[in-house]
């Protein structure tokens, strides 16, 4: 009996020290990156999972095969490209951002405002995008996990997890990662498609 009861007060230690440590676990796992330059993102990304505190954007992210996403910094401006795939369709968008100390924003006109933050993340070649979406009909908190992969490890994905549960936000949606990815440039597809508010990373 006694050692039983040594057991069960070194569990709920344990589980005391945990719950007071996790504040500082989430202040490490949601800090923000400095934005000083945008030099190494450049090139192709593949989202990995995604989840948003908007029940409907969730849905939409699930309809999507897969979802890419390219920067690319020229002396005037940086510009994102992010490109849905739909079965054989594919739908390109593009924006021009900018950025001042750990956030950047997206210039989408008057239609909504859309802000971002890169966080930490341990994995050598992801990104943890951090959007903020706010327009009539929404006002929503999105993470992204990106990488030059189509599949991270099982650590990785974990601490994105962990970065999900600080913001309170659902599991994530998980992307196929047997589905094809949509060219920088697709053919028969104009990169002038208007965007529409359809929710999250999916389109805007």
């Amino acid at each position: 009996m006694l050692n039983m009861r040594s057991v069960c007060a070194v569990a709920i230690f344990c589980l005391v020290s945990l719950t007071r440590s996790s504040p500082l676990v989430c202040e490490k796992l949601v800090h923000p990156l400095d934005l000083s330059t945008f030099s190494h993102l450049e090139g192709r990304w593949a989202l990995i999972a995604g989840s948003l505190n908007h029940p409907p954007s969730m849905e939409a992210l699930a309809q999507r095969d897969s979802i890419t996403m390219y920067f690319s910094n020229s002396s005037d401006a940086v510009t994102y490209t992010q490109i849905n795939r739909f079965g054989d369709q594919c739908q390109p968008l593009l924006y021009n951002i900018s950025a001042e100390g750990r956030t950047f924003s997206f210039d989408v006109g008057n239609r909504f405002h859309l802000t971002g933050a890169l966080l930490r993340t341990s994995c050598p070649d992801c990104l943890v995008m951090q959007w903020v979406v706010k327009s009539k009909r929404r006002h929503s908190v999105d993470l992204y996990l990106l990488s030059k992969r189509r599949t991270v490890e099982p650590r990785e994905m974990e601490e994105f997890r962990a970065q999900l549960k600080c913001f309170q936000l659902p599991a994530p949606v998980v992307m196929d990662p047997s589905r094809d990815l949509c060219p920088e440039q697709p053919e028969s597809q104009s990169t002038a498609a208007t965007p529409q508010f359809l929710g999250g990373i999916c389109s805007l």
